[in-house]
């Protein structure tokens, strides 16, 4: 996994420097507040200059992500003390400090930080993140991991901050991967390697499987592709019983052409992160067990690449979903919906749960209505809805509540099916259509879904985001998931 910084706690009160130097640390950071207001008496340095002068002299504000270097001797050589800024020391201020402090200290010998007032889990996250890196082969330059020493944070937070970050960190793996390796059945590879190392029942159905349960959403967008789809099922259980059961989906597209409906070749070059949710999924079902969850959790990630060919599915096609309900095909391109129907329609008819929320990289029509930070959050239960857009502004992975128009349901109406896969009318609102489309789907479940087209991917690094994919969902679903343990 490319987290190039391991963080650990340490209870001690020992003065910074001297952890600095049993530790063979180059770095000793300071937390600054917004003011900028520095506490250095923990220091047990001698500085050059007053902290307060030193960030004076360079106009500092103690704004998170802002660090300021000062030179000093750590034992028989040279070092730095960083004042690096909290602001007000909100979750997101503190992620974004971590990042900064991990992207500063690349490539030294490590680093002691005086741990910052707040949520240190979530400066843990930021710092694991923000040294995030994803490359194919021999990496760019070699170096060993830098270890941070965090000086006054309870273990618990170090631990939580660690397994929410390395999740989101499997999450954004997945995703990178080049779509030449990354099939379906590579990914069901990774799903049966993940529920082996945590302890989770898996069950993979193949193309026959598929075809003789009725999952005909799946094999008619894997059909152009000589990579036949696959549906992976994984389970947790707590060890003391559970409170609730809940179904997570995730769209497992490892490829998306466009099938017949040929996206434009741009639009294709980011396409092997379109099952970055069926990664968040999975990546977060890893991490439910070391956070204690005490629900039963099944996930379902129905994987499949959509290529054109000869065997294609083709736009006036008639899909049959699992459980019966049809579809029409008007566009291929809008494949993602076909996918998820037939998991939510399993989930629904097979699985009987109390809550179902899937997650899908659906429709540009979200990314164009909330930009790259913000998923577009539909459900039928205000209370849920609630719950899950409270999980995403703790996390640092917000979601905005969007509605679902009854009215715009006649757009949607096919003459030879129950449903069409995309709008027949003018009405616009993409997200809304296919979010439509899926409640058709759920049955009277109390179910969310989020598209997260927008923050599931990066076109550059910023605090805790890392270019490429985001795991932009992974730390919301575990944030929901243990909001009631």
């Amino acid at each position: 996994m490319p987290i190039h910084t391991r963080v650990r706690s340490e209870a001690s009160v020992r003065p910074a420097g001297r952890v600095a130097l049993e530790a063979g640390a180059e770095l000793v950071a300071v937390p600054v507040r917004s003011g900028p207001q520095a506490h250095a008496a923990d220091l047990g340095l001698t500085l050059p200059l007053d902290p307060a002068e030193l960030l004076a002299f360079q106009d500092a504000k103690g704004e998170p992500g802002e660090i300021v270097s000062c030179p000093v001797r750590l034992g028989d050589g040279p070092g730095e003390v960083l004042l690096y800024g909290v602001g007000d020391q909100t979750p997101g201020a503190l992620r974004k400090a971590g990042a900064a402090l991990a992207r500063r200290a690349r490539g030294r010998n490590g680093l002691v930080a005086l741990a910052p007032e707040g949520d240190v889990a979530a400066f843990v996250e930021g710092a694991l993140l923000g040294s995030y890196e994803f490359w194919i082969g021999e990496p760019p330059r070699k170096r060993a991991a830098t270890t941070i020493v965090v000086l006054g944070a309870e273990p618990a937070a170090v631990e939580r901050g660690t397994v929410l970050a390395e999740a989101a960190a499997l999450a954004r793996d997945l995703a990178n991967t080049p779509s030449a390796e990354k099939g379906p059945s590579w990914l069901a590879e990774r799903a049966v390697e993940l529920a082996e190392r945590r302890g989770l029942a898996v069950r993979v159905r193949d193309e026959q499987a598929l075809r003789e349960e009725g999952f005909g959403g799946l094999l008619a967008v894997g059909a152009g592709s000589v990579r036949p789809p696959r549906l992976i099922e994984l389970t947790y259980r707590p060890e003391g019983g559970a409170d609730r059961h809940v179904v997570l989906v995730g769209k497992g597209i490892t490829f998306d052409s466009g099938g017949l409906s040929l996206k434009p070749n741009d639009n294709m070059k980011t396409m092997k992160t379109d099952m970055a949710a069926g990664g968040a999924v999975m990546a977060a079902m890893g991490a439910l067990g070391a956070l204690g969850v005490n629900a039963q959790v099944t996930a379902l990630v129905p994987a499949a690449e959509n290529m054109f060919s000869g065997s294609a599915m083709r736009p006036s096609d008639v899909i049959t979903h699992y459980g019966g309900k049809t579809s029409e095909v008007l566009n291929t391109d809008a494949e993602g919906r076909l996918v998820l129907a037939d998991a939510l329609a399993y989930a629904d008819r097979a699985l009987d749960p109390d809550v179902v929320v899937d997650v899908a990289t659906l429709t540009g029509a979200a990314k164009v209505a909330l930009g790259l930070r913000h998923g577009a959050l539909f459900a039928t239960d205000q209370e849920l809805s609630a719950e899950l857009a409270a999980a995403g502004e703790a996390a640092g992975e917000p979601v905005w509540p969007m509605p679902l128009v009854d009215d715009y349901r006649e757009a949607i109406a096919s003459e030879v099916a129950d449903v069409a896969n995309i709008e027949r009318r003018g009405f616009g609102g993409g997200a809304i259509m296919a979010a439509l489309f899926l409640r058709e789907f759920v049955g009277e479940r109390r179910w969310a879904h989020l598209d997260v087209a927008g923050p599931a991917r990066a076109t550059s690094d910023d605090a805790e985001i890392s270019k490429g994919a985001t795991g932009f969902g992974t730390r919301l679903l575990l944030n929901w998931l243990t909001a009631r343990n």
